[in-house]
């Protein structure tokens, strides 16, 4: 349960809000046991953390404006390390730095995490520290993907103190290109059959044999 998720989330404003369209009463009692305590990753968000490809970041400016980053890399770049501690490596961009920047002064991080295939979504909350592949090489290395061409700069190292699942309410399903390919490779087997039956010849482009 999002205990502390909601516990830190919420403002007196929006509790208010909640209060004013009757939906305060179930929030108060996800809030009534939260006392601080980090929500603790479970099995089910480390999986789901594993299984991504991609995240947005959200950080803050020193004058209070919000700022978000999109990440991306192979399944599993951004990586369950231990208890509710997660990383990724920050890899060579376009140089403006304003994450790095916003992380230096306020470590508070909001991460958005999405699974548009089945429609599922997590939020988590932390703290962030970053350490600068010229100070400690082996702790960024340590968060590359196995095999995956890109430079590492840094790497980030998040505290999660919360996290929260959301409904799929309005949420579109999208496709990577390997879900598609797997998800038409029955049919392209099926093609292949009846070419083979009609003795046409099966395309290479397929990548099924022939």
């Amino acid at each position: 349960m999002a205990r502390n998720y909601l516990r830190t989330i919420f403002t007196d404003a929006a509790r208010a809000r909640q209060e004013t369209h009757g939906s305060r009463a179930s929030y108060a009692r996800m809030e009534a046991d939260a006392d601080g305590t980090p929500d603790a990753l479970t099995g089910k968000e480390i999986s789901f953390i594993a299984a991504r490809d991609s995240f947005y970041i959200a950080s803050v400016t020193p004058h209070g404006w919000p700022y978000m980053q999109h990440r991306g890399g192979p399944p599993g770049f951004l990586r369950h390390l231990d208890a509710n501690r997660i990383g990724f490596a920050d890899f060579s961009g376009n140089r403006q730095y304003i994450s790095t920047a916003n992380l230096a002064e306020n470590p508070r991080v909001a991460l958005f995490l999405m699974d548009y295939a089945n429609r599922r979504r997590l939020k988590l909350l932390g703290h962030a520290s970053i350490v600068e592949a010229a100070d400690d090489p082996a702790a960024v290395t340590a968060l590359m993907p196995p095999d995956y061409r890109a430079t590492p700069e840094r790497g980030f190292f998040i505290e999660v103190i919360g996290w929260e699942w959301n409904c799929s309410q309005h949420i579109t399903p999208r496709f990577t290109e390997a879900e598609m390919m797997e998800a038409i490779r029955p049919l392209a087997a099926e093609l292949n059959q009846l070419r083979a039956r009609l003795g046409i010849e099966t395309p290479s482009s397929t990548g099924e044999e022939t």
